[in-house]
């Protein structure tokens, strides 16, 4: 295969040389810097000494670099820049796609089933790619799967073949070959000197660049946290779960010093490993360039509007929990919500081995939910919900949801924005969005003008009350 050499001139040369030389991290993994003389690239935080910029080209993407030849810095390893798609703007079914990509949609599926799953044709899928990523989905998918194996063998000590494993390679021999021909080095260079030892528990670092308020997010998730199935501290989140039937449990803790999370990740099956990471980095809202996103708010909202620097989005593991936990929050305070959301869990959760699990669709179906004081309306549309889960293949998409008795657009928009992470949505008919407008020093604005960065424009304002 022979690829092209494709540079996207959204910092301009001059921007990239400043933010390299000074090391901003706001700028990690917004763009690489090649280094002809080495055949190496990095990132914009390696601590290496600077090279002449007459001896450096740049790129978007890590795989841009790796195409054009290079291969990646042993030292700040580019695999752990955190990742950027706020230069995608409002494509969504591209960025929905490279989500899904980077869990692994591709590992065990062709790209016909993929696209089929999306909604469009495989050709029209590639041309995407291809227009904005410079390569092919499963090109792309392949590059991705090397980077993250690249990360468990620089931060963890599982045996290779649990690496390959746990980044969707179905061979060692199949997973060094890639490897080598992706990153230039085998997996063995990579390893440390240190005997690789099997372990159920697992500790990687996750990057983000700053600004983090992680006080607002940390209060926000608190406020909200179900004592069996969520902990959070100070400083820490984390939660037990289910994917795919494997079950598991993280613990983020956050290293403001560092710009970033230290997660400690359990699972009885390595295999959804890179789904894992991409759920934790999604719920922590890890992968947006926030200061794009604040200089877009600033620029749009009317002056004197109190933005407040590194807001995030506090995500909820799976859209079907946050399309339950906004059934149950529908017209009651955050308090009531809780406490029937920890009922829910308390009488329809999984335990094992001290663990505790929201509950799956099939148990709501099978109970009568009789443990509720709330109208029968409102149990039906959990029902309902649950079952839409069981028998529709559109289930994953809130929208096919409209079509339930009970669950309207409010619902709909908030499981969009805090189980999918879904950058523009605008709760404009929530109580606690109106009651912070009318605190506003002006009461109108033109929300639409924020697009797509609207769900940041809602927890703006109920960050104000």
């Amino acid at each position: 295969m022979v690829f092209h050499q494709i540079i996207y001139p959204l910092l301009s040369a001059a921007v990239c040389h400043k933010a390299r030389l000074s090391r901003d991290a706001r700028f990690d993994g917004q763009f690489f810097t090649a280094v002809k003389t080495t055949g190496i690239y990095c990132r914009s935080i390696c601590p290496a000494t600077p090279p002449k910029e007459e001896n450096v080209e740049y790129f978007m993407h890590a795989h841009q670099a790796a195409q054009a030849g290079y291969r990646p810095c042993l030292r700040c390893r580019p695999d752990s820049a955190p990742h950027s798609a706020a230069w995608l703007g409002n494509q969504a079914l591209l960025n929905r796609a490279i989500r899904q990509i980077e869990a692994g949609a591709l590992d065990h599926q062709s790209l016909t089933d993929f696209a089929d799953y999306l909604g469009v044709s495989d050709r029209y899928l590639r041309k995407l790619f291809v227009k904005h990523i410079g390569t092919a989905p499963k090109a792309y998918a392949l590059y991705h799967q090397c980077l993250t194996a690249k990360q468990l063998l620089h931060q963890t000590r599982l045996p290779i073949k649990d690496i390959a494993l746990s980044c969707g390679f179905n061979s060692v021999r199949r997973f060094n070959d890639c490897f080598l021909k992706a990153i230039s080095l085998s997996p063995s260079q990579v390893r440390n000197n240190e005997a690789p030892q099997p372990a159920n528990d697992l500790s990687l670092k996750l990057s983000y660049r700053p600004p983090f308020d992680w006080p607002s997010m940390q209060q926000f998730l608190e406020t909200r946290a179900i004592a069996s199935l969520e902990q959070i501290s100070k400083d820490s989140y984390g939660r037990s779960f289910q994917i795919n039937g494997v079950s598991g449990s993280f613990l983020a803790t956050h290293l403001a010093d560092k710009n970033a999370f230290a997660v400690k990740i359990s699972l009885t099956d390595l295999s959804q490993l890179r789904a894992v990471i991409q759920k934790i980095r999604r719920i922590l809202d890890l992968d947006t360039d926030i200061s794009t996103v604040e200089s877009h708010l600033a620029a749009q909202l009317p002056q004197g509007f109190p933005l407040k620097h590194g807001l995030r989005l506090p995500g909820i593991w799976s859209v079907f929990e946050a399309g339950v936990r906004a059934i149950l929050g529908q017209q009651v305070s955050v308090q009531a919500a809780k406490n029937l959301v920890s009922q829910l869990v308390a009488e329809l959760g999984k335990h094992n081995d001290q663990k505790c699990f929201f509950p799956t669709p099939q148990s709501i179906c099978d109970s009568t939910l009789g443990f509720f004081r709330m109208p029968a309306a409102r149990k039906q549309s959990l029902k309902s919900l649950a079952e839409h889960f069981l028998t529709s293949t559109e289930a994953e998409d809130p929208d096919s949801w409209l079509a339930i008795k009970g669950i309207g657009p409010w619902t709909v928009n908030y499981a969009k924005m805090r189980g999918l992470n879904d950058p523009d949505i605008f709760l404009g008919s929530d109580l606690g969005v109106i009651r912070a407008i009318e605190q506003c020093p002006k009461k109108t604005f033109d929300a639409a003008a924020v697009a797509p960065w609207r769900s940041y424009l809602t927890f703006q304002l109920w960050n104000q009350l």
